[in-house]
C-alpha cells in the first residue's frame, strides 16, 4: 500500500528549522546544542538534517538520545520528505531540523531544489536563522532582512547570533534586527571551549570519539543555555501548523514484512560510522536480522551469516586496525566467495579492494584504493547497468557521492552503475557475482526496491546453503 492509498491525517508537531546564510555560520553546534538544551528541559527531541550528510546526524543521535534523520527530496523524492518526517518524530515533543549550507543553497542548475528552504516549504516549517555576527555589527540587520524578504514562501520566525563579541556588540546588533519585526531569540558570544576537530571530509563523526564529543556536547549544552531564549525557541516551534501526511513505515514501504530470515552482518565500528537509519529498518522490515560487525576488532562474521553490508566512514583513517585484522578479512573473502551477497557503498568499496594505501584490505575485488588530494562531492542520478544482488538492470535510482578517495580500476567487468545527466555516461563500480560494490550512497525509502532485493538475495544464499547440506 503506498502513501497515497493510506489515509492521511494532521499531526502536530512543533518544529522548527536552523538555516544559516551560508556555511560556517554555526549550524550545527548551534543546532545540536539546542537539541541538547531542549532534551535536558526534559522535552523528547527529534533531531533532523537536511540534504544526504552523513556526520551531523551522528551529534544529533548524540544530543538527542533518538537516531539522526535525514530529509532529502533529491534522494528520498519530495513526496516522502514529510512521511519521513513524521516518522522520525514520532512521539516527540518538539522536532529540530539542521539545514545544508546557506537557506536557498540546493542542487546546482536546480533553481534551489532539495535546499533547506525547500524542506522548510515542504515541512511548512518556521525558519531560524543562525548569524555569525562576528565581522559585523547593524549591517547584519540587511542580511537579515534579505533573507527575510528573498522568499515569502519561507517564513522567518527569529534569528539566533553567533560569535557576539560583546555585551555592546550584542544591544547594537539586536537594536538593528529588531526593528525588522523579526526577533533575536539568542546571542551566543564567542567561545574558546566549542570546537569539533575536522578533516578532508568535515567533522568527525561521534562514532570515532564519542568520550570527547559527549563532554563537547555538554559544552554545547550550557552555552546555548546560557545565550538562547528556549521558551521563546517553543514558541516558534508551537507555532508550525498542524501537517498533514502518513508517517513512513518501512513495511509499508516494502509491500510486506518478512517472517524470520537471513542474517546479515552490517560493518560498524569506527571505521565505518555511517548508515542511514532507514536503510536498517528496511532491512529488518523484509525479515533480516542485522547484527552489527566491527572491521578492526571482531574476528568472525556472526553465525549463520547470509550477506553483508558495508556502509560508509572513514576506513583510510583506520586502515593498519583493518588491514591488521586477518582473521575477519579472510572471512570476508570466503564469505564472498561462496557467493554470498555482498554490498558495499563508499567505504565498504574500499575494503573490499586488494589494497588501501598500500594496506592488505579484504581482497574481494581486483581492485586497488588510495586516498587522492581531490575531494569527489555531489548528487547523482544513475542506471544499474545489470542484474545484482541490489538492483535489477535498468533500475533507476538518486544518489550522492563524498569521498576523498579512488579505486583503480573504477569498474569492473560488469559496473555497478552507469551516471547520468551531468556525468552522462560514465560508469563506476562493481556487479559481479554476488558482490554489489560503488562509491554511491543511496538512501532506501526512495527505493524501497533495493531493500527487497538485498534482502531476497541473504534468503535465496541460505536456501542455497541448506539445499547443498540436504
Amino acid at each position: 500500500m503506498t502513501d497515497t492509498a493510506r489515509s492521511r491525517h494532521s499531526y502536530r508537531v512543533p518544529r522548527l528549522v536552523i538555516a544559516a546564510p551560508a556555511s560556517g555560520n554555526g549550524k550545527t553546534t548551534v543546532a545540536t546544542g539546542l537539541m541538547a538544551a531542549l532534551r535536558a528541559s526534559g522535552l523528547d527531541v527529534s533531531g533532523h538534517k537536511v540534504g544526504p550528510d552523513y556526520i551531523d546526524p551522528s551529534y544529533h543521535a548524540l544530543a538527542t538520545g533518538r537516531p539522526g534523520r535525514n530529509l532529502d527530496p533529491y534522494l528520498q523524492a519530495e513526496e516522502r520528505v514529510v512521511p519521513l518526517f513524521l516518522h522520525g518524530a514520532t512521539g516527540a515533543d518538539i522536532a529540530v531540523v539542521e539545514g545544508v549550507m546557506g537557506l536557498f543553497d540546493g542542487a546546482l542548475g536546480s533553481d534551489g531544489f532539495a535546499s533547506t528552504a525547500h524542506v522548510a516549504r515542504l515541512l511548512e516549517a518556521p525558519v531560524v536563522l543562525v548569524v555569525d555576527a562576528s565581522a559585523a555589527g547593524r549591517s547584519a540587520a540587511a542580511m537579515v532582512h534579505g533573507f527575510a524578504t528573498y522568499d515569502p514562501s519561507v517564513t522567518l520566525a527569529g534569528v539566533i547570533l553567533n560569535k557576539v563579541g560583546s555585551e555592546r556588540h550584542e544591544t547594537e546588533l539586536r537594536s538593528a534586527i529588531e526593528r525588522l519585526g523579526i526577533p533575536v531569540l539568542g546571542a551566543l558570544h564567542r567561545t574558546d571551549g566549542i570546537h569539533a576537530p575536522s578533516r578532508h571530509l568535515g567533522l568527525v563523526p561521534v562514532g570515532e570519539r564519542e568520550t570527547e564529543a559527549t563532554a563537547m556536547l555538554e559544552r554545547l549544552r550550557t552555552w546555548v543555555t546560557g545565550g538562547v531564549d528556549l521558551e521563546a525557541v517553543r514558541r516558534v516551534a508551537d507555532a508550525a501548523p498542524p501537517l498533514l501526511g502518513v508517517p513512513w513505515d518501512a513495511a509499508t514501504a516494502l509491500g510486506a514484512s518478512g517472517g524470520p530470515g537471513p542474517v546479515v552482518a552490517a560493518a560498524g565500528g569506527r571505521a565505518f560510522t555511517f548508515r542511514y537509519a532507514e536503510n536498517i529498518e528496511l532491512l529488518r522490515a523484509a525479515g533480516v536480522d542485522v547484527v552489527d560487525v566491527d572491521p578492526a576488532v571482531d574476528e568472525r562474521l556472526p553465525e549463520g551469516c547470509a550477506g553483508l553490508y558495508f556502509g560508509g566512514g572513514f576506513p583510510e583513517m583506520h586502515a593498519e586496525d583493518l588491514s591488521a585484522n586477518e582473521p575477519l578479512r579472510a572471512e570476508v573473502a570466503a564469505a564472498a566467495a561462496r557467493g554470498l551477497p555482498v554490498v558495499a557503498e563508499c567505504a565498504g568499496l574500499t575494503y573490499l579492494c586488494r589494497e588501501l594505501d598500500g594496506l592488505p584490505m579484504a581482497g574481494v575485488l581486483d581492485a586497488t584504493a588510495a586516498m587522492t588530494p581531490k575531494r569527489t562531492l555531489g548528487y547523482r542520478t544513475a542506471r544499474a547497468v545489470g542484474d545484482s544482488v541490489l538492483a535489477s538492470a535498468g533500475d533507476t535510482v538518486t544518489g550522492h557521492e563524498f569521498h576523498r578517495t579512488a579505486v583503480s580500476p573504477a569498474h569492473g567487468r560488469q559496473a555497478a552503475w552507469r551516471f547520468h545527466g551531468r556525468h552522462e555516461g560514465t560508469v563506476e563500480g562493481f556487479a559481479e557475482a554476488g558482490v554489489h560494490a560503488s562509491y554511491l550512497h543511496v538512501h532506501w525509502a526512495g527505493h524501497p526496491a533495493l531493500a527487497r532485493r538485498f534482502a531476497a538475495s541473504a534468503t535465496a544464499a541460505v536456501r542455497a546453503k541448506h539445499a547443498s547440506t540436504a
